[in-house]
């Protein structure tokens, strides 16, 4: 260090993980997310089954997996980053939640 010359101050930056279930508030929060991800990401299956997995969490878990016939540790299996849900789990889920897929032309 050479003399005369201050030392340069640093500020440590703390970090959160953000979790997007937090801002899920309203059905309408919830159905423009999901929306989103098919939008955006179309042929992610797996962020797909995670964005449900978000909105589960919103709404909570246990009530979601009650709605839908499933326990609630194999829906949050199923809508795990590494789960694989079936299409009928899906759409169980998706009315456990109150929002609809629908289709569009392309």
């Amino acid at each position: 260090m050479t003399q005369g010359v201050p030392k340069k101050k640093t500020t440590k930056i703390r970090t959160s993980a953000y979790d997007v279930a937090e801002h899920l508030r309203t059905p309408e929060e919830m159905a423009a997310y999901l929306d989103a991800w098919l939008e955006e990401a179309p042929d992610d299956v797996s962020g797909i089954a995670r964005a449900l997995g978000d909105i589960a969490r919103a709404k909570g878990m246990s009530q979601v997996a009650k709605d839908a016939g499933l326990s609630r540790e194999s829906l949050y299996r199923a809508l795990s980053e590494d789960g694989n849900p079936s299409f009928a789990t899906i759409l169980k889920v998706a009315r456990a939640l109150g929002v609809r897929l629908h289709a569009q032309a392309a």
